[in-house]
């Protein structure tokens, strides 16, 4: 139910010319009905004018556009771009026209969700990507005033940096005192940069602030790597680590220390240790065989999310993951790519059983799962009573088997999302798995339909019409990835031309 103080400044912002005349006698508690009541109607003016002339100390744009009791609809799901480029501006309108005069001190551009459907009228998103560029640039346009004895106004942001937009960052983050925003950044994603690139644009961002670090497949670390960046920059206040595929390689240069024991990992993880915020943890891809005891054990606090897909663990590994401390506060576990229930099923019960309390979400793709092993599934997952999603692509099951998993995935009440593989009934008979991208795309579309429509009215006669099935081929939506794909078409396009010329400068050695 809206107020009636919202109808009446939706009803207000529905003129924008009306609006900006008389934002001069409008209270100042008025202002962020107004903006959220512009920003539901897209009016694009409104929002730039209320940002200029905005009258309290802070401004928080996740908070303005969540629920409250005025209007109870959240808007943070829309990366409106006529909007967000209109606040952006009406802040750079807000510093040049308050100077002295001006109350705002706190700009927080955070808490906008990326999705993949954009509910508002225009329809068009501006992504984290898109946003750091954005900011960036008027940040940039504001150092060219070179206005005396700014008062900055702090803008608390999440950046998304590339080689695209890299350079523009770095000015924006420049020395201080250069610009009236002054950026502090809280959660830093980096792909298509350099070790060294990514080290400088870390260290202009303010990495005593940094909540979550996200560095991925394209930004090419090795153990070295990721020892320097943490022991020179330091994460004090670091909740959420990414690091991208093979980080934890040897250097190409290291020789194996005579005991064999791995000196960069052990500096890794004490250097992981002195984060006392630090519960979660994403390695995936990076062969971790016989470390995680090394790598997770002397971490001071307990992990709540832990992405260890595709990591070859061994037995070792699992036997410790299964009595670990954070065990017990697992809420989102990845374990994709192991055999899990052929190579460590005792292990893999015990640590579902320790992690049952908490865990609502948890991903087992491509883990070699196959008809035989459903039985033991499902009464591995059997005590999770709180899991909300759960993932388990790229796995040889059958229709069959399918139904009977469905059918005891019913029994757990908080179960939300299930995205399930597509049946091997729909492949080719003798199909390998894992699939490569071509061989999973080449099954029978209308059989599957059939079998997915079977295990809906499993769900259906179970009463659990509430639980979301799909079959995401290529994986979920990943906004960032959709948001940059250009980008990432070149830098692979340039890595694969960098691949040749060393395969043909070897060639011409061995002749």
């Amino acid at each position: 139910m809206w107020s009636l103080r919202f109808i009446s400044a939706e009803a207000l912002v529905s003129h924008p010319q009306m609006v900006q005349h008389s934002l001069g006698g409008v209270a100042h508690n008025i202002y962020p009905l107004l903006f959220k009541a512009s920003y539901l109607l897209e009016q694009p003016e409104v929002v730039r004018a209320l940002l200029e002339h905005w009258p309290l100390e802070e401004f928080r744009l996740g908070a303005l556009l969540g629920p409250s009791t005025e209007h109870p609809g959240d808007l943070r799901d829309r990366a409106c771009r006529a909007c967000l480029e209109a606040c952006v501006r009406g802040l750079a309108d807000h510093v040049l026209r308050g100077k002295g005069r001006r109350r705002l001190r706190l700009a927080d551009l955070t808490g906008i969700r990326d999705v993949q459907v954009q509910q508002c009228p225009c329809g068009r998103a501006l992504g984290r990507w898109g946003r750091t560029e954005l900011l960036a640039r008027v940040c940039c346009e504001l150092q060219a005033e070179h206005h005396a004895a700014w008062s900055p106004v702090e803008v608390l942001a999440d950046l998304f940096v590339t080689g695209g937009n890299f350079e523009m960052v770095v000015q924006a983050l420049g020395p201080p005192g250069h610009s009236p925003l002054r950026v502090r950044c809280i959660s830093f994603r980096a792909d298509s940069l350099g070790p060294s690139q990514l080290l400088q644009v870390l260290c202009l961002a303010g990495p005593s602030e940094l909540r979550r670090l996200e560095v991925v497949h394209n930004v090419r670390l090795h153990a070295g790597h990721v020892q320097q960046l943490l022991a020179q920059v330091g994460f004090p206040r670091l909740v959420s680590l990414t690091l991208p595929a093979k980080a934890f390689d040897t250097p190409p240069a290291s020789t194996p220390a005579p005991d064999g024991k791995d000196a960069l990992l052990t500096s890794i993880a004490r250097e992981l240790s002195r984060m006392m915020q630090l519960t979660e943890l994403s390695v995936a891809f990076s062969t971790l065989t016989g470390k995680i005891q090394n790598l997770l054990g002397p971490l001071r606090t307990p992990l709540r999310v832990l992405d260890l897909a595709n990591c070859s663990l061994n037995h070792a590994d699992m036997a410790f993951l299964a009595d670990c401390i954070h065990a017990a506060h697992l809420e989102v576990l990845d374990l994709s790519g192991h055999s899990l229930l052929d190579l460590f099923p005792s292990s893999f019960f015990r640590l579902l059983g320790h992690a049952a309390p908490t865990l609502r979400a948890l991903t087992l793709e491509e883990c070699s799962i196959t008809d035989r092993h459903v039985s033991t599934l499902i009464l591995a997952l059997s005590p999770c009573q709180r899991l909300r999603e759960l993932r388990f692509l790229g796995n040889p099951l059958s229709a069959r088997a399918l139904k009977r998993l469905f059918a005891a995935l019913c029994e757990l009440p908080r179960l939300q999302c299930v995205e399930f593989p597509v049946p091997k009934d729909c492949y080719p008979e003798g199909s390998a798995y894992p699939q490569d991208e071509l061989a999973m795309t080449k099954f029978d579309q209308q059989k599957y339909d059939v079998i997915a429509e079977d295990l809906r009215a499993v769900l259906l006669r179970n009463g659990r019409g509430d639980i979301q099935v799909s079959t995401p081929l290529f994986g979920s939506f990943d906004p960032d990835i959709q948001e940059t794909s250009n980008e990432l078409g070149a830098f692979l396009l340039q890595a694969f031309k960098t691949a040749l010329e060393k395969f043909s400068r070897a060639l011409k050695q061995m002749e």
